[in-house]
């Protein structure tokens, strides 16, 4: 045996080209150098590759994200594992984990959005619980657009079927539709799953000589430098990718998730970890790393599915539905076994060491002999400069000297602006995307898609949880500290309005290249912003991911920070949904309303500048922590004391869409008179209805409750006001010197047919 990995016949030379294209830079190369002693290998630059990238090593995030609380008495498990799990009470725990799979889906909508599934699927099921639902938060071009329309297709298509065949419902989410994310689309997908306390099992490789065992799917071609791809920018034409995009089988996921969770019940392992970003790689090393051990493999006892792969390529392949585990003592032969049973292969492909290195054979060649701790740990960290843009500065003045009565005029009114609103693919019924979705199999879905938050049931059957995934863009874009405050507030209250107490986050961080200054301050401002939001209301961040370079051509996305909250419902039988159901139910408007329309819908929908696009500008409503706090508190307690009939936040579009929104749902109409904002100074009439001030909701109550719900929000210090009656078949809104009054049928038929209308005519699966 050789005693320092040597150089492999047929192998490509190394060259400063060749080190370049695997995304290091000439100081990172001189830390592989001085790390190995010596030159690497193919091999060994391509396993630097994969480990030191963007995706894998977080380099310039890294510092960021240390900065974000991450512990409380519910957190069981925060960052650094496949999924991060919070204690829900009794002897149960929830594993809850977002990741993105944006590139992918960009040049293969369909299995860019099915991988993504599988992967965070399997990210839930390796922590020992039981996948019990799937959320998106999914960001497109605008559907005027014919690739945007043939994007959204596949990724719906794609996340569907995926999660249809496994057996896990889709229960929710969000799909955001604007011009910024034309040619890069952000697709996030959150797995949570549900598990006894004494199941939890981590991705670790202890036990010197325990045997490490490849499981599931053979190893193919597919994927390879799947990491690396995911942290670069998009070419124009980015269809010479596709071979780095994966290709999933959801029925093959479905045995793996069985045979993982018997493995891990029989208390046959001691860790396990799916082969996700930089496949074998990634997992092995990680594995070792979390132990402190090493780790030795030998990749021609790799089942694979094409001949002659070569070491590299075993390496980096991200080929799909594969796991990594460690076996206890003696128990290879019984892991086999329940393998077997399900008809998947188990192969025992390598051992644990003691000497923190990860090595690499081929048969007796020495084709790798790495570092754990500087590979996994010490990638590259930087900060580099952050300065706002121009740019912005200038778009968030520019309403200074603009009349906000004046734009209600030019958009036709308030009736006519809610209508366009309702029209508005992003405020519209979603139900295009959800009746493709399976959302009930498992029969613990509760509240599907279509409310503020997903609520299933525990398996104890009384309490439930409440699940949302938001982030919000144009605010981003306009102050990202804002932004990234607002995307914790929002998720927590859209949560708290089924009446759940807000537990623990998981976040995606969606932005451009960070190498340039204005975008590496977005990043820097949201991800400050995120945790004093996380401070002020309760909830760490147990996890996430960062997507980095989602640019193409120069131009980035919105810097889009997307949160996935989870929160605790104690008794499902107070469940508060969101529909006006109740005839004679008393509306009440529970938050303060500021003269704040910068960064709204409606100016984005419903005004034009000049040149006919649409207005992005103005300062984005503040986010006040105590008041975003207090209404968590003010919507908790209520439904807790049976007060609430519905509850519903008020976000994109305003108190007018809220109240059509609800009024739909339920199929009753509505009359509403508000002259003043309670809590708040005066405000125009434009702002009163569509401005998008945080830390409100829109709630119901039978009038005899009434003095219990001023009780409430005088305890939970929130300015609340009587401002309607729920009943009958129009919706009226009168206050601020305008009234619209509108059929709710006619309003239903705007809200129900923006998607369908858009999409009916273009043929599935064609790219325009």
């Amino acid at each position: 045996m050789n005693h320092q990995p040597q150089p492999r016949p047929g192998d490509p030379e190394i060259s400063p080209e060749l080190v370049e294209n695997h995304g290091l830079n000439e100081a990172e190369y001189a830390s592989i150098l001085a790390i190995l002693g010596r030159e690497p290998t193919y091999a060994e630059l391509g396993v630097f590759s994969a480990m030191w990238s963007e995706h894998c090593g977080y380099k310039h995030s890294r510092p960021l994200l240390r900065n974000l609380p991450t512990e409380s008495a519910a957190v069981v498990q925060g960052p650094g594992e496949n999924a991060g799990v919070v204690s829900v009470g009794g002897d149960w725990c929830v594993a809850f984990k977002i990741e993105s799979h944006n590139h992918p889906s960009a040049i293969e909508p369909y299995q860019g959005a099915a991988t993504g599934a599988g992967g965070i699927l399997r990210d839930v099921f390796t922590m020992g619980a039981r996948p019990v639902a799937l959320f998106d938060s999914l960001h497109f071009g605008t559907l005027d657009d014919p690739r945007s329309r043939y994007l959204f297709d596949g990724v719906v298509r794609g996340v569907g079927d995926y999660g249809n065949c496994v057996g896990v419902p889709t229960v929710g989410g969000e799909a955001i539709f604007d011009a910024a994310y034309e040619k890069n689309p952000l697709i996030n997908v959150m797995c949570v799953g549900v598990l006894p306390v004494s199941r939890l099992i981590r991705g670790e490789a202890e036990g010197v000589g325990n045997a490490v065992m490849a499981v599931g799917a053979r190893t193919g071609r597919d994927g390879i430098h799947g990491a690396t791809f995911a942290s670069e920018e998009l070419d124009e034409d980015a269809t010479s990718s596709r071979p780095q995009v994966q290709v999933g089988d959801p029925f093959t996921e479905k045995l793996l998730l069985e045979a993982s969770l018997e493995l891990i019940s029989r208390e046959l392992l001691v860790g396990i970890q799916d082969m996700g970003a930089a496949g074998l790689t990634s997992s092995a090393t990680e594995m070792s790393s979390r132990s402190g051990s090493g780790i030795e493999i030998n990749v021609r006892h790799l089942p694979v599915r094409e001949e002659n792969m070569t070491p590299y390529e075993m390496l980096l392949s991200e080929s799909q539905e594969r796991m990594l585990l460690v076996a206890k003592p003696g128990c290879e032969e019984a892991v086999q076994e329940v393998l077997a049973r399900w008809d998947l292969q188990a192969a025992v492909i390598g051992k644990v060491t003691d000497d923190g290195m990860f090595r690499v054979r081929e048969g007796d060649a020495l084709v790798a002999e790495i570092p754990v701790r500087p590979l996994v740990d010490e990638c590259p960290t930087y900060e580099p400069e952050a300065r706002e843009s121009d740019e912005v500065e200038a778009q968030r003045s520019r309403l200074d000297e603009i009349d906000p009565e004046a734009l209600l005029e030019k958009a036709g009114g308030a009736a006519r602006a809610l209508l366009s609103l309702l029209d508005d693919p992003t405020i519209a019924d979603k139900r295009w995307i959800s009746e493709q979705y399976d959302t009930t199999v498992q029969t613990n879905t509760l509240a599907g898609p279509g409310g503020d938050a997903a609520v299933l049931r525990l398996p104890d059957r009384t309490r439930g949880i409440a699940i949302s995934t938001d982030g919000n863009g144009r605010h981003t874009y306009l102050r990202p500290r804002t932004g990234g405050r607002a995307a914790v507030a929002e998720a927590a209250r859209n949560v708290a309005c089924t009446g759940a107490r807000p537990l623990a986050m998981t976040n995606c961080l969606n932005f451009g290249s960070p190498l340039r200054p204005s975008v590496y301050f977005q990043l820097r401002e949201a991800v400050a912003g995120m945790g004093e939001a996380c401070e002020a209301l309760g909830t760490p961040v147990t996890g996430g991911n960062v997507s980095l370079y989602n640019e193409t051509g120069g131009t980035p996305v919105y810097p889009t920070p997307v949160v996935g909250m989870i929160g605790v419902l104690k008794d499902i039988s107070r469940r508060v949904g969101s529909a006006f159901t109740d005839e004679g139910g008393e509306i009440w408007l529970a938050g303060v309303t500021r003269e704040e329309l910068g960064g709204s819908a409606f100016l984005a929908v419903c005004t034009t500048d000049d040149q006919g696009n649409p207005i992005v500008a103005g300062e984005p409503p503040e986010v006040v922590l105590e008041a975003a706090a207090n209404l968590v508190e003010f919507l908790v307690t209520g439904a807790e004391a049976g007060v609430f009939r519905s509850a519903h936040d008020c976000s994109d579009g305003g108190l007018a869409v809220a109240l059509a929104e609800c009024a739909i749902a339920g199929g009753q109409g509505f009359d509403v008179f508000l002259d003043r904002a309670p809590g708040g100074d005066s405000v125009s009439g434009a702002t009163l209805w569509f401005g998008e001030t945080h830390s409100r909701a829109v709630v119901t109550a039978v009038p005899e409750d009434a003095d219990r719900v001023r009780e409430i929000g005088a305890e939970c210090g929130i300015p609340i006001e009587r401002i309607g009656v729920v009943g009958g078949a129009v919706c009226r809104i009168e206050g601020g010197g305008h009234v619209a009054e509108l059929d709710l049928t006619r309003l239903s038929e705007r809200y129900k047919s923006a998607i369908p209308g858009r999409m009916g005519s273009e043929p599935v699966g064609v790219a325009r």
